[in-house]
């Protein structure tokens, strides 16, 4: 019998401990629910324990053959670039050792399921009905990105969540590195007629950047009393992120890969960005970084041949 890849967990991670812990919670969730595979998981940045260290954990277990799910929504410099950098790293590191490589979780509909019943716990009873939706409007607030394709992938998020659910609108706002931020986000869904909002952070765990989303958004409120505002929950380790990740994992298995190319600003010429094309690229790591000044705005490169050759440099 033929002995499955390895689950390779990727995170972004957080200076925020308790973010920091739900990733590696759910890493062992991952583990008790697959008790015939070998799963880990590591972080990029900020927090422990970093990615290489994870890759040896399996290695010290046997392991040869992985598959590396970015446990992240949006295609970002870390998915397409640094992941794969850190991988090409410890392959060198730990000769005889392959992977595939899986793709972000993106706007799956099993995402858009959890983000649903976030507003429905946020709106309570005040929304009885699919009817009573129609007068509530949904702020989508992403994390951010100087890459336009990740930011792109929000508002195509934002636009799936308001299709077929009744919602008045569901508008797009950025907490770190893109326009609109979290105010100017609401400042629109007010004139665009909102008397009843519900900021939805679209974030898998607690953490600084969901924190700063909330505070912004009580801020805002408190400024604006003739306006109704709510904040929804991150998404959390719900039933369907686990078996999300694990589909992630059979396509990575199975070289089912789908990463979207036709807008990355690494291979294609954007207007405005057409200075990170083709760039050289090397691993990077961040040991004082608080993770949102690293300056994402330049050094990427892009493999062209598959996504597993993308990496990231400063």
């Amino acid at each position: 019998m033929t002995t499955p890849p390895a689950l390779l967990i990727a995170g972004h991670g957080t200076r925020d401990d308790a973010g920091a812990a739900a990733f590696r919670d759910f890493v062992e969730e991952l583990a008790r629910r697959n008790p015939e595979l070998p799963v880990a998981g590591g972080f990029i940045e900020l927090s422990p324990p970093p990615l290489g260290e994870a890759v040896t954990e399996l290695v010290e277990r046997g392991v040869k053959r992985f598959a590396a799910v970015p446990l992240m929504l949006v295609s970002a410099g870390h998915a397409k670039g640094d992941i794969p950098a850190a991988l090409t790293r410890e392959k060198e590191r730990h000769p005889g050792i392959s992977y595939s490589y899986g793709r972000p979780l993106g706007p799956h509909p099993s995402i858009l399921k959890v983000l649903e019943r976030r507003l429905d716990e946020a709106l309570g009873d005040s929304v009885r009905t699919p009817e009573d939706r129609a007068d509530v409007t949904v702020l989508l607030v992403g994390r951010g990105s100087t890459d336009p394709d990740a930011n792109s992938e929000v508002f195509k998020a934002a636009r799936l969540l308001w299709e077929g659910r009744g919602y008045a609108g569901v508008e797009t706002a950025f907490v770190s590195l893109a326009a609109p931020d979290v105010p100017s986000g609401l400042d629109r869904c007010v004139a665009l007629g909102a008397r009843r909002i519900v900021v939805l952070p679209y974030f898998l765990f607690t953490g600084i950047l969901p924190d700063r989303v909330r505070q912004q958004t009580d801020g805002w409120a408190s400024a604006h009393p003739d306006v109704e505002v709510r904040s929804a929950d991150v998404i959390g380790p719900e039933e369907e992120l686990v078996e999300l990740v694990m589909e992630r994992y059979r396509e990575a298995v199975g070289g089912d890969l789908r990463m979207n190319c036709d807008t990355c600003v690494y291979r294609v010429a954007l207007p405005g960005f057409e200075d990170k094309v083709g760039l050289p690229q090397q691993p990077h790591f961040h040991p004082d970084d608080d993770g949102h000044h690293h300056g994402h705005g330049h050094g990427h490169g892009h493999g062209h041949d598959h996504h597993g050759s993308h990496a990231h440099s400063h």
